[in-house]
């Protein structure tokens, strides 16, 4: 058996493992653990063929960024499916400050302007600001029905319905950014990101690959708290109904858009 087929069936075997202890505990994951680890390998497939495609025309590098902003924007657009137009406020909280980190190390230096640096630099990126997005957007939603009283109270004393939800989008945001802290707080003692890995891999000096790795998680604790940020801001701006009140659940729920009750309150 050849090397790289030996690789892949071990790692198979590792998520064969997860599935039989997820199913063998009742958890119900089994499947959803199943299906993920096929996609994973049929999708990681399909990425190293597109950016093969790529590097050979760099034209298409805007494309696949392109594509990976939408697929991003369909993942946490999907957890908040119910707001309206959640996947293009999720678009627009992921695609913002991942790609203007990205121009922004571009112009710097931090990366050469070309598909083979950029590309897997944007991926990064993205995929940070799609969790924090995700985190954001999940726990702004629950905090309507959480901190339903206090919103009422807020509005009762004549705050814009914006104001009154201040509060509860700077929660959404503080705990959305908790994993990229940490993660930027333990890099190196508890864990080896992948940037500094896949370079010392790859033969790169390891001083060099630190400092790219700095450069990256830095990046990465500014663009996860502004997807945040955004995120939440453009929730409590889609909650808010004429009349500087909040949609109550009925109304949201009319629309097909509550994903939990909300507070109203006459402004």
């Amino acid at each position: 058996m050849s090397q790289p087929l030996l690789q892949v069936v071990g790692a198979v075997g590792l998520a064969s493992l997860a599935i039989v202890v997820a199913w063998r505990l009742g958890l119900g994951l089994a499947r959803a653990i199943a299906v993920a680890a096929v996609r994973a390998i049929v999708q990681l497939a399909a990425v190293g063929a597109l950016i093969a495609l790529v590097l050979r025309v760099p034209a298409l590098a805007v494309a696949f960024v392109a594509t990976m902003i939408l697929t991003a924007a369909l993942t946490a657009g999907g957890r908040l499916r119910p707001v309206p137009g959640a996947r293009r406020r999720a678009a627009l909280a992921i695609g913002l400050p991942a790609v203007g980190a990205t121009g922004a190390l571009v112009a710097i230096g931090a990366f050469d302007a070309t598909p083979r640096t950029v590309v897997p630099a944007a991926g990064i990126l993205l995929g940070g600001a799609m969790t924090a997005t995700t985190l954001a957007g999940r726990r702004m939603l629950e905090a309507l029905h959480d901190d339903a009283a206090t919103i009422e109270a807020r509005l009762a004393l004549g705050d814009p319905a914006v104001e009154a939800l201040r509060p509860t989008v700077r929660r959404a945001v503080a705990t959305a950014v908790v994993p990229a802290i940490d993660q930027t707080r333990s890099v190196g003692l508890v864990t080896l990101p992948g940037t500094f890995v896949g370079l010392v891999l790859g033969g790169a000096d390891p001083a060099d690959a630190a400092r790219l790795q700095a450069v990256v998680l830095l990046a990465l604790l500014a663009v996860e708290l502004l997807a945040a940020l955004l995120v939440a801001e453009l929730l409590a701006r889609a909650v808010v109904a004429p009349g500087e009140r909040i949609r109550d659940e009925d109304e949201l729920r009319r629309r097909g858009r509550s994903p939990s009750r909300a507070c109203r309150g006459d402004g």
